[in-house]
């Protein structure tokens, strides 16, 4: 069955995509723990980021990077934080939340609530961004 990630690069279920190539997609977390919390993903359907071929793995890393180093020059914030849970949803991904301390990447923190408008604007401010320093 397919997750509802895998929905999302097909593009049978909306996102607020920020950058994405032929390989994996970021898009904005719609439950976010902070302005600009976004979701890195394969496209490719894998369960489990350790079961993730070297090589691809690398890539995944360097893209996430990219997206990370983004988010750092359009949402203020002191570093952004990385976390791999992997019991939320059956496809591989990577949190990438705008931090100015530990708590700020607690996931028993209630989430934010945004309009649909504010998340239009980030993921705009970050694709502008990202698509930028990466040209």
């Amino acid at each position: 069955m397919a997750s509802i990630f895998s929905k999302i690069v097909k593009g049978e279920i909306p996102a607020y995509k920020v950058a994405e190539n032929d390989k994996f997609l970021a898009f904005l977390d719609i439950f976010p723990l902070a302005k600009g919390h976004t979701l890195v993903i394969p496209k490719q359907e894998i369960d489990y980021i350790f079961d993730i071929e070297d090589e691809l793995l690398g890539e995944y890393m360097v893209f996430a990077k990219k997206v990370a180093k983004a988010i750092e020059k359009v949402i203020p914030c002191e570093r952004v934080g990385v976390a791999v849970v992997g019991l939320e949803v059956p496809h591989a991904h990577i949190h990438l939340i705008p931090i100015n301390n530990v708590d700020d990447i607690n996931f028993a923190k209630p989430k934010l609530k945004l309009p649909e408008s504010e998340f239009e604007k980030i993921a705009e401010s970050i694709r502008h961004q990202f698509e930028a320093d990466n040209k």
